[in-house]
């Protein structure tokens, strides 16, 4: 019996292994546009269409406004979102309209973009609200190793596709507190911010935060939105994102596997034990 598993579609393939053929039925990632709009003064603007996997469409709407600095923290919104087919309209909580200057696109994005076409730091500097994490949050080397089987084991899109990508967020003793899944890793990183922004739980302080795939320019300007002071990566990271990482005080992780990792940036945050 076919089980239904959100964000996930069946799909019958013929499947080759040792010269042999035979039909298979596999199950893929679903990909579709969401539609992003806000509601202010009785008036409609879209602000972004992007190519995500289906689910937390409202924690994705939101997540992104706030990451591309149109949407302050302590806004209260998503309690009056209307969702429709590939649809999200949120009321927008301020009295004037969102600056839609900050999003330097076209009015559509990829599953896999995130912040084409900003060319300076400086656009992300002006736009983090929070300021750096005045503590000195450490992780020891023994937990960080554990967080990629964690995050895995919680995957079942992942388990049951191969084709997903994931941001998981842990406490410093490698707590899984929270998870998003997309096809898209900028997607599952603002599902993930967006979760925790419509609870009023902005800037996550004291948290780390593993991504399932290489660490990008983008995901570390979503991580430094949102006040995350340690970010691990399975992949690698760009040199973009370790001089944003530098710059914004992020202890900055690649390559981590159960034999170990590179640290590129603020390595007094990780301790022996």
């Amino acid at each position: 019996m076919a089980i239904f598993l959100t964000g996930s579609r069946e799909k019958s393939v013929r499947k080759f292994t040792d010269g042999t053929a035979r039909n298979f039925t596999d199950r893929v990632a679903e990909e579709e546009p969401l539609e992003i709009r806000i509601e202010h003064r009785g008036r409609s603007h879209v602000i972004a269409v992007t190519m995500r996997t289906p689910g937390a469409d409202v924690d994705l709407a939101t997540g992104f406004l706030f990451t591309e600095g149109l949407l302050p923290p302590g806004q209260a919104v998503g309690g009056g979102a209307r969702e429709q087919a590939n649809r999200v309209s949120l009321s927008w909580p301020l009295a004037a309209p969102p600056d839609l200057r900050r999003i330097e696109r076209n009015g559509y994005t990829s599953s896999s973009c995130g912040v084409c076409g900003k060319t300076s730091l400086d656009l992300v500097f002006q736009a983090i609200p929070f300021p750096q994490h005045p503590g000195r949050t450490s992780v020891a080397i023994p937990d960080l190793l554990t967080l990629p089987d964690r995050l895995r084991q919680a995957q079942q899109l992942f388990a049951a596709t191969g084709g997903i990508h994931a941001a998981g967020l842990f406490t410093p003793a490698g707590q899984l507190l929270h998870f998003a899944e997309d096809v898209g890793r900028h997607n599952a990183l603002d599902k993930l911010i967006g979760h925790y922004y419509r609870r009023d739980e902005l800037p996550l302080y004291d948290r780390v935060l593993l991504l399932s795939g290489r660490a990008s320019f983008e995901l570390l300007q979503k991580a430094a939105m949102a006040g995350i002071p340690f970010v691990a990566s399975v992949g690698a990271p760009s040199s973009l994102a370790v001089e944003l990482a530098e710059d914004q005080g992020i202890t900055l992780c690649g390559f981590l596997c159960p034999d170990g990792f590179n640290c590129y940036t603020h390595p007094e945050r990780v301790r022996p034990s």
